[in-house]
C-alpha cells in the first residue's frame, strides 16, 4: 500500500457486502449430497439454540432467510446460502442437545466432519457459543475437530444483550484462556446480540476483510 492509498475501510465493506441479495440455495442431509465445490464459504457452527440461525438473520438483514426455532436440534442438515455470488454461508446442525437421538445425532456429527473435511473453499468457521455461559465441553469437542482438520475458526459470543456489563470482560478473557489450547482458532473474540444489532457489524467486517485477503489484490 502506497503512503497516499487509504486503508480499507472494512465496516464500509461488510455492510455492502450484506446488503446485497441473500438467498437459499441448498439443504444437505448427506455427504454424497453437498452441493459442488465453489466459491468461498463460511460455515456457522454451535451448540443447539445458541442462535446461528437468528444471527444469520442478523447479518444479512433478513428476519426469516435461516429458519429459526424454539425447537432445539430442529435443523438436521448443512443449509446453504448465496450472498450476492461471492460467498456462500453454511448453517451447520447445531450440537449438543440432550434430547437428540444417538443415532440421529451421530449422524449430523458424520456429515459435519466430512463437510469440513473436504470442502478446500471454507475460509473459516464461527463458532457460536452463549456469552452468558462460556464455553463448554461440547465446544471444545468441536474445536479439537477443528484443529483436527486444519480448519480455521473463530468464536463468537451470542446473546450478548443478556451478559452483564461487568461480567463481559472477564468471558472474555476466560473464552480467550481457552482458545490457546486449540492450534487453529483465530485469537479474537467478539461480542453479538441478534437482538440489538451488537457486534453485527464487527462480523460482517470481519468477514468481508477474510474474503477480501483470500481473494488477493484486486485490479481495477
Amino acid at each position: 500500500m502506497s503512503e497516499t492509498e487509504a486503508a480499507p475501510d472494512w465496516t464500509e465493506a461488510g455492510r455492502k457486502l450484506f446488503g446485497a441479495t441473500c438467498e437459499f440455495i441448498f439443504a444437505a442431509a448427506r455427504s454424497d449430497g453437498l452441493p459442488p465445490v465453489g466459491g468461498p464459504e463460511i460455515a456457522f457452527a454451535g451448540r443447539s439454540n445458541v442462535g446461528k440461525s437468528s444471527l444469520i438473520n442478523a447479518l444479512t438483514g433478513r428476519l426469516s432467510l435461516a429458519r429459526t426455532s424454539r425447537t432445539p436440534g430442529r435443523t438436521q442438515e448443512l443449509i446453504f446460502f448465496d450472498l450476492d455470488g461471492r460467498v456462500r454461508l453454511i448453517d451447520m446442525p447445531g450440537y449438543g442437545y440432550a434430547a437428540v437421538a444417538k443415532a440421529k445425532s451421530a449422524a449430523w456429527g458424520a456429515l459435519a466432519r466430512d463437510y469440513l473435511r473436504g470442502r478446500p473453499s471454507l475460509l473459516r468457521v464461527f463458532v457460536l457459543v452463549d456469552g452468558r455461559h462460556g464455553l463448554k465441553e461440547r465446544d471444545h469437542e468441536t474445536m479439537r475437530a477443528l484443529d483436527a482438520a486444519a480448519v480455521s475458526y473463530a468464536v463468537v459470543l451470542t446473546k450478548g444483550d443478556e451478559v452483564k456489563a461487568a461480567d463481559r470482560g472477564a468471558r472474555v478473557a476466560e473464552t480467550l484462556e481457552g482458545l490457546s489450547k486449540h492450534v487453529a482458532a483465530f485469537p479474537e473474540v467478539m461480542f453479538t446480540s441478534a437482538r440489538t444489532g451488537e457486534g453485527i457489524a464487527d462480523l460482517r467486517a470481519h468477514i468481508a476483510r477474510l474474503i477480501a485477503e483470500r481473494s488477493g489484490p484486486q485490479r481495477d
